[in-house]
């Protein structure tokens, strides 16, 4: 019988950098046959895009099947419809697989998710090697899991016994509490006291003793991140979390995420001007989505987490496919149409 492929489950908010951590990963495989299924909150499948065009991929039909996108926003809810079906299919290449990579939408619970696992359709031919969770230094930091985050810490530094967590911290603290490896990204955003504290938190947060490690855009070795053998599905009881009592969580229905498709060109830095100002009038949380240059051959990628953005010039644009924009806006209460009237201003 052949052996169970193992899983590594990529969970973490939104921005985090869990797709350029996976990125990285396959572009440095050292070898090893890695499939990826991809779980996106939005129609528009940017995460999955950006993974399929990692130069390192071989562009053949048996890479291509090694992503599968997931865009129902949430696989702790719809693992059954969603999540086994596409299981399944890899399991039955699992002659052709040596690991299974899950990025989790920054919105998800990774423990529902693990749960599945144990269902015997899965169970048979896959095991969680380990929940690894990617932290944003910089953003935790500046305390943005929070909605009005300044107000949250001075009624914490007030009184210590109030309860004032978010639907937002909660879920950062249960991502945190299925972790068997923590990696604390983007170190180069924050001086190294800073960094201390942001580590020191994120012990506080952990309900066990788990590795953390630090990370620069996302460059671990496979080393690292593989291999850890937790069988993660078996020990689930060591990882309690704020929502084990809920039958069905409830999501923060007011986090939505839209996208906007342009036929048109932006100047990249005018473009990321207008979309900070935006982020400044709406409690946008990430930004992330392709843009069309002016007399620029390749697609440039541009991402945001908060006011913080970042830019880089993925692949040329296919003969086939049409030089668009296409932007995803994930927050609270967005209003789209602003957000389109804005851009098509420019």
């Amino acid at each position: 019988m052949a052996t169970k492929i193992p899983v590594t489950v990529i969970t973490g908010f939104l921005g985090s950098g869990k797709t350029t951590l996976i990125r990285h990963l396959l572009q440095n495989n050292q070898g090893l046959r890695i499939a990826v299924l991809v779980n996106e909150f939005g129609e528009l499948g940017i995460d999955g895009e950006l993974l399929k065009s990692c130069q390192i991929c071989p562009e053949d039909d048996e890479s291509a099947n090694n992503i599968v996108e997931l865009t129902n926003g949430c696989l702790c809810c719809t693992v059954q419809k969603e999540f086994l079906p596409a299981m399944q299919q890899l399991i039955k290449r699992r002659d052709r697989i040596d690991c299974i990579l899950i990025e989790t939408s920054g919105l998800a619970l990774p423990k529902p998710l693990v749960t599945a696992f144990r269902w015997p359709e899965i169970r048979v031919g896959a095991t969680v090697d380990a929940v690894i969770a990617v932290v944003d230094c910089a953003a935790v930091a500046a305390g943005t899991f929070a909605s009005n985050p300044e107000a949250v810490e001075a009624q914490r530094q007030a009184d210590d016994s109030l309860e004032h967590q978010t639907p937002l911290q909660e879920l950062f603290e249960d991502q945190l509490a299925c972790a068997d490896l923590v990696v604390l990204n983007k170190i180069d955003l924050v001086d190294k006291q800073t960094k201390v504290k942001v580590e020191e938190l994120v012990k506080q947060k952990l309900p066990r003793v788990v590795k953390i490690v630090d990370s620069y855009q996302g460059k671990l070795a496979p080393s690292v991140l593989l291999g850890l053998q937790a069988a993660v599905e078996e020990n689930l009881d060591a990882r309690p979390t704020n929502h084990d009592m809920e039958e069905d969580h409830e999501h923060d229905e007011q986090i939505t995420a839209t996208h906007l498709i342009l036929d048109r060109c932006f100047e990249p830095q005018k473009l990321q001007q207008q979309l900070q100002k935006l982020v400044k009038e709406q409690e946008i949380y990430r930004i992330k989505g392709f843009v069309a240059v002016p007399n620029k051959p390749m697609r440039l990628v541009m991402q945001g987490v908060g006011n913080r953005f970042e830019q880089f010039y993925d692949r040329p644009w296919q003969a086939q496919e049409a030089k668009q924009t296409r932007l995803v806006f994930i927050g609270r209460q967005i209003n789209s149409a602003e957000i389109e009237s804005q851009l098509v201003a420019l």
